[in-house]
Order: structure tokens, then C-alpha cells, then sequence
């Protein structure tokens, strides 16, 4: 597996449940486990507020203080671990911490985030900005109760013919490869003499399968429904254990937005996503 050096992202206020996920993840692959934990700090007071900045101060110390105090937990715990690991911080205001997880994933080949994590939608959306935008890394994101799996036997491919569904393919083809079986999955496509082409599917399922891929090839109507509702109710009724899919959505100054499919999916996933941009 092409996967050897994992980062997990956990918030300062969450339990170890996410961390223990992705602790047997790094077991199962024999693979390095980066934890990056994270405190989002308010900005500092200005103007009349600023007088009652020794409170803020204080505050910022308090943060500082829990972070050390969990970082010493979670070293001594990997230390007893059957993994190599690395632990470190980021103690930054809301915007600045998707800056820190991209860091810290351009020295990893995944990023894993856990139900707890994805709950949690204030500090979720930066990791996910943090590790698609800043350091184009894929991500494995579990919602509650799944399992934390890079060897899933059926996965759906929400495909779609654009470079963000093309990425994501290509940064799980080894996943892919080695299912079970691999659902294809197109909803309303068109054929054209680009693009789709004139057998829509058809050019990335015989791409999968020189990787190895059993590959069926799904074209849906939408019937009105989002698209987004179509690809779940489709792994739900093909009994996927993972979907894989492109992060879609645009940068505009240093703000990121997700396309209405990605964030629809990223709200409520169905099931493990791998999401690539």
C-alpha cells in the first residue's frame, strides 16, 4: 500500500476516538501516524475591548498549557503503540488553522478524519480546505461507526469526466485495484465527442482495470433528486463500504468553497469517503 505516512487531525476539546482509528489504521498498513492537534484561539480584543486584554492573554496561556498536557498523553500512549508516529500542535485562529493542516500534509500521503472531527463542522471545514486546497491531499473521511479501512471489498466512484473525479481516481487506484468490486457511477451524463466521450464511463473503467479493478459501469437518471441523494442511495442499494470521489469548489482571495455535491456529501456521508482534489 502506497499509504505510509497517515495524518490525523483532532481538536483540543474531542476524545481519543479519532485517534484510535486512525492508530489502527497506521497498524493495519504498517504505516507512519502523524496527530496534529489543534486549539482554534480567538482573535485578540481591539479598541474599548482591548482593555480587558489580560483576560484574552490568560486565555491564550490556558490553551497553550492544554495542548502541551495532551500532547504529553497522546506520546506516551503512540510510545506503547505498535506504530511509528510523530505529535505535534497548532494554536491559530480559525482561518490560520487550515494553513497549519496544510502543512503538515504535504509531509503525508493521506489525511484521515474521524467521525468525532466531521461532527464537529466549525473546525472540520478548515482541515478539509487545510489538506485539499493547501496541500492537495487526499482524505478519508469516516462517519460515525465505520470502520477505518484502506482495503474496502466494494467502493462506488462518483465519476463525473473532470479533473477533480480524475484525481481522485488516480490517488485511490491502488485502493480501487484491489476490491472486490468497483461501481462506476454516473448520473445524468452525456454523450459527447469530448468530455464523457461517446460511451460515457467507458475510458476510466478500462483504466481501473489495467490497475487491477473489477469495474461495472452505473449510468442514472437523476429523476429530480439531487445528485448527490442519487450516489447514496446507489452505495447504499450496491452495499459499497466506501465512495470515492472529487473535491469540487473554487478559491477566491483566501476563501474556499465546496461545490454543492462535495458539501453535501462531506454533511452527510453516507459512508467512508475518499475525496481527492
Amino acid at each position: 500500500m502506497r499509504f505510509k505516512t497517515i495524518l490525523s487531525v483532532t481538536g483540543l476539546e474531542q476524545s481519543d476516538a479519532d485517534l484510535t482509528l486512525a492508530q489502527s489504521l497506521c497498524e493495519a498498513e504498517k504505516a507512519h501516524l502523524s496527530v496534529l492537534l489543534a486549539a482554534i484561539t480567538q482573535p485578540p480584543p481591539l479598541g474599548e475591548a482591548a482593555v480587558g486584554s489580560d483576560y484574552w492573554l490568560e486565555e491564550q496561556r490556558e490553551q497553550v498549557r492544554q495542548l502541551r498536557e495532551r500532547m504529553e498523553r497522546v506520546e506516551a500512549r503512540l510510545a506503547k503503540a505498535d506504530v511509528s508516529a510523530d505529535v505535534d500542535t497548532a494554536h491559530h485562529e480559525h482561518a490560520m488553522i487550515a494553513q497549519a493542516v496544510g502543512r503538515r500534509a504535504r509531509y503525508a500521503d493521506l489525511v484521515l478524519v474521524g467521525p468525532e472531527l466531521a461532527s464537529d463542522r466549525y473546525i472540520a471545514e478548515v482541515v478539509l480546505e487545510g489538506a485539499l486546497f493547501d496541500s492537495r491531499r487526499p482524505v478519508l473521511l469516516l462517519p460515525e461507526g465505520a470502520q477505518a479501512t484502506l482495503r474496502p471489498r466494494r467502493i462506488v466512484v462518483a465519476w463525473s469526466s473532470t479533473p477533480e473525479a480524475s484525481r481522485a481516481v488516480y490517488e485511490a487506484a491502488e485502493i480501487l485495484g484491489g476490491a472486490d468490486e468497483v461501481r462506476v457511477v454516473l448520473v445524468d451524463p452525456q454523450t459527447t465527442t469530448a468530455g464523457a466521450g461517446p460511451e460515457p464511463g467507458a475510458d476510466v473503467a478500462a483504466y481501473l482495470a489495467r490497475h487491477g479493478a473489477k469495474v461495472t459501469v452505473d449510468r442514472l437518471p437523476s429523476s429530480g433528486k439531487p445528485v448527490a441523494d442519487v450516489i447514496r442511495d446507489h452505495a447504499y442499494d450496491v452495499s459499497a463500504e466506501m465512495i470515492v470521489m472529487g473535491a469540487y469548489g473554487h478559491s477566491r482571495l483566501r476563501e474556499r468553497f465546496f461545490g454543492g455535491v462535495t458539501r453535501s456529501m462531506i454533511e452527510k456521508p453516507p459512508l467512508p469517503l475518499f475525496i481527492a482534489r
